[in-house]
């Protein structure tokens, strides 16, 4: 499933470069979504949102929901605010290191979760309807 979701989120980015970092937040997303701990149902964006606000970054995902400007976000940020056995896991998937996947989800990530709530709130249904709806 995730490498569907990968091509999905690739296409969602404008494929190419971008292409990558869909790969990557597919491979981020099922595997956070898998573990179904934060309540979010079947759609893993939001565990995925959830994760990060509690690792510190709620503000900026704040931003790539709502309809104002995506404030921008690092690679180390990303890899403080994910659960170290998710990043580890995505980077083995993508055969780079854990470093290198950070920064990749952390350039595809604003704009992907920007695009998959065009109405400022995360929307229900599985995630691959999302993106087929928004692409």
């Amino acid at each position: 499933m995730s490498n569907d979701l990968g091509s999905l989120l690739g296409g969602l980015l404008g494929g190419g470069e971008a292409g990558k970092g869909g790969s990557l937040l597919g491979a981020l997303l099922t595997s956070l979504g898998g573990a179904g701990t934060h309540g979010a149902g079947s759609n893993p964006l939001g565990a995925l949102l959830d994760t990060l606000k509690e690792g510190g970054l709620g503000q900026k995902t704040d931003s790539w929901v709502g309809k104002g400007a995506n404030q921008e976000v690092s690679g180390p940020e990303i890899a403080q605010a994910l659960p170290y056995q998710a990043l580890d896991h995505v980077a083995q998937q993508a055969g780079v290191t854990p470093e290198e996947a950070a920064d990749e989800l952390a350039k595809a990530l604003p704009q992907a979760v920007d695009k998959l709530t065009p109405s400022g709130e995360v929307p229900e249904g599985s995630l691959e309807d999302l993106i087929r709806q928004q692409s």
